[in-house]
């Protein structure tokens, strides 16, 4: 008994207590639009319906993995020995998925339908669509009246053999499953093993017009639990027959399901509006993602490629590092909307609301790949408005491997040969990556290696032009001469009160921001192929003070110090950090916000970590990291800042009478990097740090030590003066003279 495939199929995916059971499909030609996704709430006995007043249709498996067939048989198997019914309720239907009687291969199920509105009802019954009867199915005597299949169902698969799951030799227990027919539960879709799929989530399906539907119900990051208690109903008053129809309608409509919201493409839009201020921020997410991966290089460059979709060369944005790679799982989670944070989770992560790389990526550009390989596995991602363009719903395809010896192959655990290349398809279709560069790409992770690889294209436009502008040093404008650079075209600055200056590098400039973006950086980092000389703020301040304090019973440290080269720009403010990655930058506390003279050239540095969360997993931090909320800790923090701010300004801004010419102060201490353990070493005193080749190590001059060696630590100095000044005269001159010496020694 098998049907022909005349017609696309309907696909639906079975599930009980949110773990898949089987993804199944009909090929009867149904006259009603079903849900694509059906939660099994409980199982009645078979005896207490009629089922001639209902129609019916059939179910036939369409099993992905293992995990499917497996289900699929316990779930038949169960139906027909124990004479129960499997009871689906959603918005408009009651169906009954019942096992067959003469089916003993567990090849279909027969599925009966009750239309519970009772206009919908009369709407079907009016237009001839089957014969909807709006009453119950629950007969009031009830029999155990055989039903006759519906001829409809009986066609042949045409070219194809049909699925048969053999049914297991025994069910342990089938008498303990159900104790009360009204309240039971069953193990049916717990059976999960480790390495298939934990929830619907992980269930993989092969229709793309059913794929956002299906995953817009797996999507529990969207969805709005309305759960209530259902109000207990004697099992005998319905099983002695005395149960009316409206008693009936209760107990259905007493049961409340999930409610999923929809997600229509054009959030992904919206997402993007996060990073609208400033562009830089959306890059920022990504890199927080590759240090969260420990990754110890990381590649940005902007490329051209060529897409067959537009027909020429198009700009691609690349974010390539070799961090530790995501699983299958970790991929999902990175795509899905908002996650949970788990327990036991990195505490130094800077990843913690679940939206960094939607949002980021979608500001950059409309379109990204993800390709990243672990230890074991290797995932593609696309998340993609064009792609998604003219659908109900945002589908994300997602192919997944499992490494096998030498090779890379299908993970059959999570999705079926012919959906990783339905997949495969869309991304070559909509991408300008076709299968020899999609595999050229993955061949940079090698055999052994980890790492994660974002491409994001149809970048973001400024007027008729992209919003960034990049060059490779060799010509046009430079941040540092000679480096590669990305730039924000506009070159805007950001608005910061108090603020006079308008030579602001880090608010245009990639290079200029990533050098201060981490408070200890250790990953390097590579713009356009030039490497990103890390600028400890703190390392690079003379007449350096440290300040400890508490806020709310909570530690802070803030270390001020003067620069030379903020006070030639008119720059001047404290420098905020949370978990070691800056939040904002330039921010002007104390008198600096009233007077743009007052803190000319002071920069403060403080990891507020301690005081922008507590203990309780709350967090004061924007989600898009360039700010922190308005709250309690927030306005003593800028109390205290300014106060700390005022103080520093009074008692370094002196009058040291000194009779010097042409004076010429440097920091406290000059330090460097070693490109290889990134442990930062402090040179010694009179070192002209220009000398130093592009590339340093540990073992080179001045230092000329190991590796091995510990980090050495910043203390407070003292300035320098390197040449006498003469001929002071009068008291103006001796106050211009004075300013001068104090800016000097920053």
């Amino acid at each position: 008994m098998q049907p022909t495939k005349e017609d696309r199929p309907l696909y639906v995916m079975l599930v009980k207590d949110n773990k898949p059971i089987c993804l199944t499909r009909c090929y009867d030609e149904l006259p009603l639009e079903i849900p694509t996704y059906w939660k099994i709430v409980k199982y009645e006995p078979r005896s207490v319906f009629q089922w001639n007043s209902l129609e019916q249709f059939k179910l036939f498996p369409e099993p992905q993995n293992s995990h499917h067939i497996r289900e699929w048989g316990q779930f038949l198997s169960y139906l027909q020995q124990s004479g129960m019914v499997a009871v689906v309720y959603t918005d408009h239907f009651s169906f009954y998925i019942l096992a067959p009687d003469k089916d003993q291969e567990c090849t279909y199920c027969v599925v009966r339908v009750w239309i519970r509105n009772s206009a919908l009802a009369s709407y079907y019954k009016e237009n001839g669509v089957w014969d909807a009867v709006h009453r119950h199915p629950r007969c009031s005597i009830y029999s155990h009246t055989s039903y006759q299949e519906s001829s409809r169902s009986e066609r042949t698969l045409q070219n194809k053999q049909a699925f048969t799951c053999r049914s297991p030799s025994s069910i342990s227990s089938l008498e303990d499953i159900v104790v009360d027919p009204e309240n039971s539960r069953t193990n049916i879709g717990d059976g999960t093993p480790d390495n298939a799929c934990k929830s619907v989530k992980d269930v993989d399906v092969v229709d793309r017009e059913l794929v956002s539907n299906i995953h817009m119900n797996q999507c529990e990051d969207v969805k709005m639990c309305g759960r209530t208690t259902q109000q207990p109903v004697s099992s005998k008053l319905i099983q002695s027959g005395s149960a009316t129809s409206d008693q009936a309608d209760v107990i259905q409509s007493n049961f409340r399901q999930k409610n999923f919201v929809k997600m229509d493409p054009s959030y992904l839009t919206t997402l993007s509006q996060t990073h609208s201020a400033w562009i830089f921020g959306a890059i920022a997410e990504l890199i927080d993602n590759s240090r969260d991966a420990h990754a110890t290089r990381l590649d940005i460059s902007v490329e051209l490629l060529y897409s067959k979709k537009d027909g020429n060369k198009i700009p691609v944005l690349s974010i390539i590092d070799d961090g530790d790679g995501m699983t299958h799982n970790d991929i999902l989670r990175m795509v899905s909307f908002g996650h949970r944070q788990t327990t036991g989770e990195d505490q130094d992560r800077i990843g913690k609301f679940g939206i960094g790389f939607k949002t980021g990526a979608m500001k950059l550009g409309r379109d990204a790949l993800v390709l990243t390989q672990s230890s074991r596995s290797r995932s593609i991602a696309f998340l993609s408005q064009t792609y998604n363009e003219n659908k109900d719903n945002i589908e994300i395809p997602i192919v997944s491997y499992v490494k096998n010896g030498r090779y890379m192959d299908i993970d059959p655990s999570i999705q079926s040969k012919e959906f990783a290349n339905f997949n495969l398809s869309a991304i070559k279709e909509f991408s300008p990556f076709n299968e020899y560069l999609l595999g050229e790409q993955l061949g940079l992770f090698g055999k052994d290696g980890t790492g994660t690889q974002i491409f994001i294209w149809n970048l973001d436009k400024w007027g008729l032009d992209y919003t960034l502008e990049w060059n490779d040093g060799k010509g046009g404008q430079s941040y540092n001469k000679g480096q590669g650079d990305i730039f924000i075209r506009s070159r805007r600055l950001r608005s910061r009160l108090g603020q006079i200056s308008r030579e602001v590098p880090l608010d245009y400039s990639l290079q200029a921001y990533l050098e201060v973006l981490f408070l200890n950086p250790r990953m390097k980092i590579f713009v356009q192929g030039s490497l990103v000389k890390s600028h400890p703020l703190e390392k690079s301040l003379s007449r350096t003070v440290t300040l400890n304090g508490s806020i709310l019973a909570r530690p802070i440290q803030l270390v001020f110090g003067r620069s030379q080269v903020e006070w030639e720009r008119m720059n001047g403010g404290v420098f905020l950090y949370w978990k070691g990655r800056l939040i904002e930058a330039y921010k002007r506390v104390g008198g600096m916000k009233h007077n743009a003279d007052v803190g000319r050239g002071v920069i403060g540095v403080a990891d507020v970590t301690d005081i922008m969360q507590n203990g309780n997993g709350q967090i004061w931090v924007l989600n898009n990291k360039q700010g922190f909320q308005d709250c309690e800790a927030y306005a003593k923090l800028e109390d205290w800042l300014g106060s700390k701010a005022d103080e520093y300004w009074d008692e370094n801004y002196d009058n040291l009478d000194l009779d010097t010419n042409d004076e010429h102060y440097k920091p406290d201490h000059e330090w460097v990097q070693c490109d290889k353990c990134r442990k930062w070493r402090m040179l010694s005193a009179g070192f002209n740090i220009k000398n130093l080749p592009l590339q340093w190590f540990c073992y080179m001059s001045p230092f000329n030590g190991k590796c091995e060696a510990p980090e050495q630590k910043m203390e407070a100095g003292c300035c320098y003066v390197l040449k006498e000044i003469r001929n002071i005269e009068g008291q103006r001159g001796r106050v211009f003279i004075y300013c001068r010496e104090w800016l000097r020694n920053s």
